[in-house]
């Protein structure tokens, strides 16, 4: 386990990682999510090995430290994770990131342009205040103490053994500040830092999700947007050799 300081007061983002060949992955997980747990089984596919791997859990997730003073917006978390590629010393990596955590990565693109070489967004958040969805997990809907003294227990209910699986462990004022965080969006927005980028960015979107709002603007700024039938939200479970074709660039 590796580990770099992001807030100026000791708290450290942490990663595992396997060796290999740079430019390195660097995986980064969504909302409530843990990177090992969503990504370990897409890097040890064959079709995949040899190329070094980090799998890096944001301030609030998984290994990473809590800390309350932090405020775990967008920005906030693209600081953190720009922290660690540099402590790695992987700069011009390929960040294959879903869902809140590839709206980090398209801010950290559009921030630091030397840490990112690619980016594999799956389901990526681009714009602010989403539609609720049967999947939404409702926490920006809650103030933040109501979230952390009894709606972070209602929420894990809500959403099912899988989510709640990996939610569980993250700290409820982090989700609360980062959901909140998600639900506000960037300036400019994550959408428009996506289309102005000029380098390689393949946006997979599950079949089951529905269409892609926009698609056609991001296709003709350079996006390549793969839809992967029979799959939802979590691609990278509903059909894993598509979701490493598309990390491989194969797809």
């Amino acid at each position: 386990m590796k580990q770099a300081e992001f807030d100026g007061k000791g708290n450290c983002v942490r990663w595992t990682e396997t060796p290999g060949d740079d430019p390195a992955r660097v995986y980064v997980h969504g909302l409530g999510a843990a990177s090992t747990v969503y990504h370990a089984h897409i890097a040890a596919r064959p079709e995949l090995a040899g190329r070094r791997s980090l799998f890096v859990d944001l301030p609030g997730h998984g290994i990473s430290d809590r800390p309350e003073h932090f405020g775990y917006t967008l920005d906030d978390h693209a600081n953190a994770l720009a922290a660690a590629l540099v402590e790695a010393g992987a700069t011009g990596a390929e960040l294959i990131a879903h869902s809140m955590g590839g709206s980090v990565a398209i801010v950290l693109a559009h921030r630091r342009p030397d840490l990112v070489s690619r980016l594999v967004l799956t389901e990526a958040n681009l714009d602010p205040r989403p539609p609720v969805t049967a999947g939404s997990s409702g926490i920006a809907s809650y103030e933040e103490d109501e979230y952390v003294d009894g709606g972070h227990a209602r929420v894990l209910e809500k959403v099912g053994p899988q989510w709640a699986a990996t939610m569980r462990l993250a700290d409820p004022r982090a989700l609360h500040r980062t959901a909140t965080g998600l639900f506000r969006g960037s300036n400019p927005t994550m959408r428009r830092m996506l289309e102005d980028l000029t380098i390689d960015r393949v946006y997979l979107q599950g079949e089951l999700s529905g269409e892609l709002k926009g698609r056609e603007a991001l296709e003709d700024a350079g996006v390549r947007v793969v839809t992967v039938p029979r799959a939802g939200h979590n691609i990278m479970f509903d059909d894993p050799a598509a979701f490493a074709a598309a990390v491989a660039g194969t797809a």
